[in-house]
């Protein structure tokens, strides 16, 4: 994997998001670790995608009744089964952590990656979502100065509980501590 200079990266597959805009300057600093799955606890089908891109059908699921009209994105989504999704060029500023704090700046939105993990905060997550995490992230890190790692759980507190205590920090950052 390679991140090409428009923003995306290679070996990824790419869905353009119309949910970003312009960052409005200064170095992106922070990858926040998300988990989502719709209709919650439920994985597989596209109800991601189609949320990330406006296209979600609010009659498919009552849940989605809810959801259907909230405008927000990721740069990534790590499918169950590792495949990586791409929605957002990481120059572009992506729609996931909301109203948000991380050590005393606010708007993490403007300074960060989010990156979806398909699932949910009470269960595990897959071996090959490890793996392909960790791939994505020292990829990002070579080209970026991505120095931190959170949660939205911790960017969010009170609001977001994601990704949850089934999310095993330390064998992501073990993974990461391995060429």
């Amino acid at each position: 994997m390679i991140l090409e200079a428009d923003g995306r990266v290679q070996g990824c597959r790419q869905v353009a998001s119309p949910n970003h805009d312009e960052r409005p300057g200064g170095e992106i600093s922070l990858l926040v670790v998300h988990s989502i799955s719709l209709p919650p606890g439920e994985f597989g089908g596209d109800a991601i995608e189609r949320l990330f891109t406006n296209r979600l059908d609010p009659g498919a699921h009552p849940y989605f009744r809810d959801i259907a009209g909230l405008r927000v994105s990721a740069h990534f989504l790590v499918r169950r089964d590792g495949e990586l999704v791409q929605f957002v060029p990481v120059a572009r500023r992506a729609w996931h952590a909301g109203a948000s704090r991380w050590r005393g700046r606010g708007r993490c939105n403007d300074f960060s990656l989010g990156v979806e993990l398909e699932g949910s905060d009470a269960g595990p997550f897959a071996d090959r979502q490890y793996r392909s995490l960790a791939r994505l992230v020292r990829v990002l890190r070579r080209a970026l100065p991505l120095r931190q790692l959170a949660a939205h759980s911790d960017v969010a507190p009170g609001r977001k509980t994601d990704p949850g205590a089934g999310f095993a920090w330390p064998r992501l950052l073990a993974a990461l501590s391995q060429p």
